[in-house]
């Protein structure tokens, strides 16, 4: 489980084809120094395992299903991606709960200058559409925002300096695709309201 409060920002040094799957080396001092064999660590909000440390970087490797339902398909070296230790139960939960497990990937229709920050306009996926909501959470690359508006396409998020500067945000133009974790409360609700029988159907 995570915060989606990035810690860092790594970068992708090498991308290795392996037998059912693909290795990431991933450059991070920080990251790496802190990690263990089989830690969780979120990249771009793709909860993924530690199988080797060094002590400039770490890998992980992606199998089939996550390299085509996330982003991390299209990772090639230089790529930079937003980093975050899996949460310890003695921490402060600043942004909202986030597995790590990507529901989806949203596309960037635009990047609008508002003030010192941005405003980030995202196209989300349809099946998607019914978990976003006004004032709810939205996990971006792994990054907790809080969706401003909700629009026929998707949703549009206010992005503040910091996030600008501390996560791959900053990168972000139209056509950038992003991964995408919707709330997990309301993926639980939904849930709890298609299983559950309607009045009419249990009189």
């Amino acid at each position: 489980m995570f915060t989606g409060l990035v810690e860092t920002v790594g970068v992708v040094q090498q991308v290795e084809e392996r037998p059912g799957g693909r290795r990431f080396w991933i450059a991070s001092a920080a990251i790496a120094a802190g990690a263990a064999l089989g830690d969780s660590i979120a990249i771009n909000g793709c909860c993924l395992t530690a199988i080797a440390i060094e002590p400039q970087r770490f890998a992980v490797e992606a199998v089939p299903e996550t390299l085509a339902r996330s982003t991390v398909g299209s990772w090639t070296d230089g790529t930079r991606v937003n980093l975050e230790r899996a949460l310890r139960l003695d921490q402060r939960l600043g942004g909202h709960l986030v597995q790590g497990h990507v529901d989806g990937a949203g596309e960037v229709i635009e990047m609008r200058a508002e003030g010192e920050g941005r405003r980030l306009i995202l196209a989300v996926p349809g099946e998607l559409s019914r978990f976003v909501a006004f004032k709810g959470s939205l996990a971006v690359d792994g990054v907790s925002l809080t969706i401003a508006s909700v629009t026929t396409a998707g949703c549009e998020i206010a992005l503040i300096p910091h996030t600008l500067a501390a996560t791959v945000a900053g990168e972000y133009r139209a056509g950038s695709r992003v991964n995408l974790e919707v709330d997990l409360l309301a993926r639980y609700v939904a849930r709890l309201l298609e299983t559950t029988p309607s009045r009419e159907s249990s009189s």
